[in-house]
C-alpha cells in the first residue's frame, strides 16, 4: 500500500481505535442491561409454547399472553407462600440448633471425635486451628463480604422487577419481532431462514419448559422422600433440590451433595440418614437421565454429552449461572444452522 500522506493515515487509524475503545466501554457500560434483555428474552421464548398452546385454543394473542404470564406468576407465588413459612421456620430451627451446639460446653471435643471417627486421616486439630487463624486474620473481609451480599440481594430484587417488565414486553410482541427479523432477509432466503428461526426459538422453548419440569418433579419428590425419612429441614433440602435442578448438567448432583452433607451434621442429622438420601439420589440421578430427562426433552433438540460439558462451561464462564443455563440452548441453535445450513452447502460444492 503507497502511503501518500502519512499523517492523514494515522489519523484516520487513531480515530477508528478510538470508535473501537469507545464502542467497547458503552458495551461495557451496558452489560447489566444487556444481561436483564437477555434473560427476559430467554425467559420469553421458554413461555412462548404455553402462550401458542392457547392461541391453538381460539384465544387471542393479548388473553393468551396474559394469562400464560398470570399463570406462571401464580404458581411461583403459591409455591412461595407455601414454602417460605415452613422455610422460615426450619431455617430458625437450624440456626437455633447450630447456636445450642456452639455455646454447649465441650462441643469442640464432640466434633473432633466426629471427624476422627469419621474422616481417620484426618489431622483435626490442626485443620482447626488452621479456620481458627483464617476467621481471626479475616474478620473485616468477612463482614465487607456481608455487606456486599446484602446489596446484591437489593440489586437483584430490582433486576427480577425489570426482567419481569421485559418478559411480559417481549412475549407480548414476539411475532412482530419475529417478522421484523425475517424481513432484514432477502425475499429469496426468508423462508428457510424463517424456518430454521422457527425451529431455534421453539427448541428454545421447550428447552426452558423442560428444566423447569425437571426441577419441579425433583424438588417434590425430594419433599416427599426427606420427610418420609424424617430428614432435618426438609422443605429447606427440597427447595436446594428445586433450585439445583433449575441448573443443566452440575445441578442435579450439586444440589445432592449438598443435602447429603447437611444431613451429616452432627446434633442435625445422622448417617444413616445422610446414606438413605445419598442412596436415594444416586438412584434418582440415574431415573432422570435415562427416563424423565429424555421424554420431557423429547421435543427440544437433543446435544451430545461433549458438547454439553463444553458449553455449560463456557457460558458458566463467560456469563456465570445465566450463562450455564443458556448454554445448552445456545448449543442446540449452533447444531441446529450447522445440520440445515453448513452441511447442505458443503454437499452442494
Amino acid at each position: 500500500m503507497k502511503i501518500h500522506n502519512p499523517f492523514r493515515l494515522g489519523f484516520i487509524a487513531t480515530l477508528g481505535v478510538g470508535l473501537a475503545y469507545v464502542l467497547l466501554q458503552s458495551m461495557q457500560s451496558l452489560s447489566t442491561v444487556l444481561l436483564y434483555v437477555g434473560t427476559a428474552l430467554f425467559i420469553s421464548l421458554g413461555i412462548d409454547p404455553v402462550v401458542t398452546w392457547l392461541e391453538r385454543r381460539k384465544l387471542p394473542r393479548w388473553a393468551a399472553v396474559l394469562l400464560a404470564i398470570v399463570g406462571v406468576l401464580a404458581l411461583f407465588t403459591g409455591i412461595l407462600l407455601i414454602v417460605i413459612p415452613v422455610l422460615i421456620d426450619q431455617v430458625s430451627q437450624l440456626v437455633r440448633r447450630i447456636t445450642l451446639q456452639l455455646n454447649r460446653s465441650g462441643w469442640q471435643m464432640d466434633m473432633e471425635e466426629w471427624a476422627a471417627a469419621t474422616f481417620p486421616n484426618l489431622d483435626v486439630p490442626v485443620l482447626i486451628d488452621a479456620v481458627n487463624d483464617w476467621l481471626t486474620d479475616n474478620i473485616f473481609s468477612i463482614s465487607e463480604s456481608l455487606v456486599n451480599v446484602t446489596v446484591g440481594v437489593a440489586n437483584g430484587l430490582f433486576g427480577a422487577f425489570i426482567i419481569l417488565i421485559l418478559t411480559i414486553y417481549l412475549t407480548a410482541s414476539t411475532p412482530m419481532l419475529k417478522s421484523a427479523i425475517y424481513q432484514l432477509v432477502p425475499a429469496s432466503r426468508r423462508n428457510n431462514f424463517a424456518h430454521i428461526a422457527e425451529q431455534i426459538t421453539n427448541s428454545v422453548g421447550y428447552y426452558v419448559m423442560g428444566q423447569i419440569t425437571l426441577a419441579v418433579i425433583n424438588g417434590t419428590l425430594s419433599a416427599v422422600f426427606l420427610s418420609i425419612i424424617d430428614a432435618p429441614f426438609a422443605m429447606v433440602l427440597a427447595v436446594i433440590a428445586f433450585l439445583g435442578s433449575m441448573i443443566p448438567l452440575v445441578g442435579t448432583i450439586t444440589g445432592s451433595t449438598i443435602i447429603v452433607l447437611v444431613c451429616l451434621i452432627p446434633g442435625v442429622g445422622d448417617t444413616t440418614t445422610a446414606l438413605i438420601a445419598a442412596i436415594y439420589y444416586l438412584v434418582y440421578m440415574q431415573i432422570e437421565a435415562y427416563v424423565l430427562s429424555p421424554r420431557v426433552m423429547s421435543r427440544a433438540v437433543s446435544v451430545p454429552g461433549g458438547v454439553v460439558v463444553v458449553a455449560a462451561l463456557s457460558g458458566g464462564a463467560l456469563l456465570g449461572l445465566l450463562g450455564a443455563l443458556i448454554a445448552i440452548p445456545v448449543a442446540a441453535s449452533v447444531l441446529i444452522i450447522y445440520r440445515q445450513v453448513l452441511i447442505p452447502r458443503m454437499n452442494e460444492r
